[in-house]
């Protein structure tokens, strides 16, 4: 018993504490904002449910990950990888879910089971899998065959994702893979070829992989006759949240459901940076952002506090995972890039991403509470 309450309290010494209390803050405020909705009727109760139960297990599973040294985590990667691989591919089983134009959802248990969104497991698996690939290779990345294997890790999953129709959620696989890639050592002479090749990539991009109503996406954020006419209805959820967002100026509206009458498609996800605008106005989005700001800052110091490329690279991962979230989700309510489905980490709901999200945080305390010495962004103890 004695070993076991040892082993506790020396963990607890180890471990980081400021960042899951951040995290921890973060999801705190999330349960407010969510019970708020479906007391002004934008949500009903069973999601309040469903976040507050993922809220649970998302910080035990942080918790108990960041028990686990994050080197025994990698060597099970044959036993996790191909089961989330699996799960992404199940979507286009029976038990798949099609919601709008892409499929990204398993129902299990029938129309009153759970629906489990597998790219947010796969996001997990691909930040340890690809920091240990590139870890390992050490200065053999740069081999052109090594490096071009290291691509098509990267690649994999953001064609599988693109292909099920989940363009926003492929987008932050490449993001990751981009940052762990300069992260890990890639060559000057790569980047540049990389650079070269976005005009191109557009170009094909543009002309023979995007569909019509992807086009309009874009191109409604810039002529404000399309957003007149709103074509198919494609700029009505942009306009509608930039309205909520501005409606509670400073101090925003408070939580009167008799006040909260406007309708904001996805208020409760992808827009619910602009429930915030609406409910407590500038002061409450400055207040996320900063939050959310101190998250990523905090992910970087323990990205250079790591004793090991691989450790770093987990840190690095989960922080361009964050990053890419929090910039594509307030850059689509404010209208500067278009409607792709990214949440907003901590507080969109969403039962997978909200469990997932602390799960990646569990990896960074991993990578702090297991390093052989104490080391921190601008010092060393």
């Amino acid at each position: 018993m004695k070993e076991i309450l040892d082993f506790f309290t020396g963990h607890l010494k180890r471990v980081d504490k400021i960042l899951p209390a951040i995290c921890i803050i973060i999801t705190a405020f999330d349960m407010f904002l969510v019970n708020s909705m479906y007391e002004t009727g934008y949500i009903p109760q069973g999601v309040v449910r469903t976040q507050f139960i993922a809220a649970i297990l998302g910080i035990l599973a942080s918790f108990v990950i960041s028990f686990i040294d994050y080197k025994f985590i990698a060597k099970l990667w044959y036993i996790y990888a191909p089961v989330a691989v699996i799960s992404q591919l199940l979507v286009w089983s029976p038990i798949g879910v099609q919601r709008d134009d892409d499929v990204a959802w398993i129902q299990i248990g029938g129309k009153n089971g759970i629906t489990i969104q597998p790219s947010e497991i796969l996001k997990f698996v691909f930040i340890i899998t690809l920091a240990l690939h590139i870890s390992k290779l050490g200065d053999k990345l740069n081999s052109l065959p090594h490096l071009l294997l290291v691509c098509a890790h990267g690649l994999f999953p953001t064609a599988l994702i693109i292909a099920q129709g989940d363009a926003g959620s492929a987008l932050v696989f490449l993001f990751i893979f981009i940052v762990m890639l300069f992260m890990g050592g890639v060559s000057w002479k790569y980047i540049i070829v990389a650079v070269a090749a976005i005009p191109p990539v557009i170009y094909v991009a543009w002309n023979y992989v995007m569909k019509d109503h992807h086009r309009l996406r874009f191109l409604i954020l810039f002529d404000e006759e399309l957003q007149n006419e709103e074509i198919l209805n494609i700029y009505y959820q942009q306009n509608q949240g930039k309205i909520g967002l501005g409606s509670g100026q400073l101090t925003g509206m408070g939580f009167d459901p008799e006040t909260l009458t406007l309708d904001i498609p996805e208020v409760y996800n992808d827009f619910v940076f602009s429930y915030i605008g609406m409910t407590m106005g500038f002061i409450g989005c400055m207040a996320v952002v900063i939050a959310l700001a101190v998250l990523c800052l905090k992910l970087l110091s323990n990205a250079s506090g790591a004793s090991d490329p691989f450790g770093r690279l987990i840190c690095v991962g989960v922080f361009a995972l964050v990053l890419f979230h929090c910039i594509i989700n307030i850059g689509m309510v404010l209208s500067v890039v278009p409607v792709i489905g990214i949440p907003l980490p901590f507080i969109s709901t969403g039962g997978t991403a909200m469990i997932m999200m602390h799960a990646c945080m569990g990896l960074v305390l991993s990578v702090s509470a297991h390093k052989e010495k104490a080391k921190h962004m601008f010092y060393e103890e």
